[in-house]
């Protein structure tokens, strides 16, 4: 019985990387697949300090825009097609932890960071908090070494 694997997809390197490995996980497997993007409003306004959003700034269809283009633009037609791809209202930890239990998935696939990780960092904070809170299997796709690479 195949089940849904998740992947958060951000545009960034290391969520490609999460994507193309649940794709060859979901062939060996026949598990359908469900990409995920979260969403927020920025804050701005407080205090005079920011400028507001301009009238015509919609952050959910730019999420839908990035999400779109990187399953499109990274997988065979015929595997992008297949891929059920869901924007959600929520933080990128929190979306993908809804869509894990909207979906009953089997398995959660991440990249080790984001957008918005910090280098250093062995984890980004979202892979971090769906790692600790997840109901199902969470598979971490890491990227370079976190070292650089030496080994000289």
């Amino acid at each position: 019985m195949s089940g849904t694997i998740v992947i958060g997809v951000d545009g960034s390197e290391p969520s490609l990387k999460a994507l193309f490995w649940a794709v060859r996980q979901a062939e060996l497997t026949g598990d359908r697949l469900t990409a995920v993007i979260g969403w927020e409003y920025p804050a701005t306004g407080w205090a005079g300090m920011m400028p507001a959003m301009p009238a015509d700034f919609d952050p959910e269809a730019m999420a839908r825009q990035i999400l779109d283009e990187a399953v499109e633009k990274n997988l065979p037609p015929k595997v992008a097609a297949s891929v059920e791809r869901r924007v959600v209202a929520a933080p990128a930890a929190q979306a993908l932890l809804e869509s894990v239990a909207d979906v009953s998935a089997s398995l959660l696939v991440v990249g080790d960071r984001g957008y918005s990780g910090f280098k250093a960092a062995l984890l980004g904070s979202v892979s971090l908090h769906v790692t600790q809170h997840a109901t199902c299997p969470v598979v971490v796709v890491r990227g370079e070494e976190a070292g650089g690479g030496d080994t000289a």
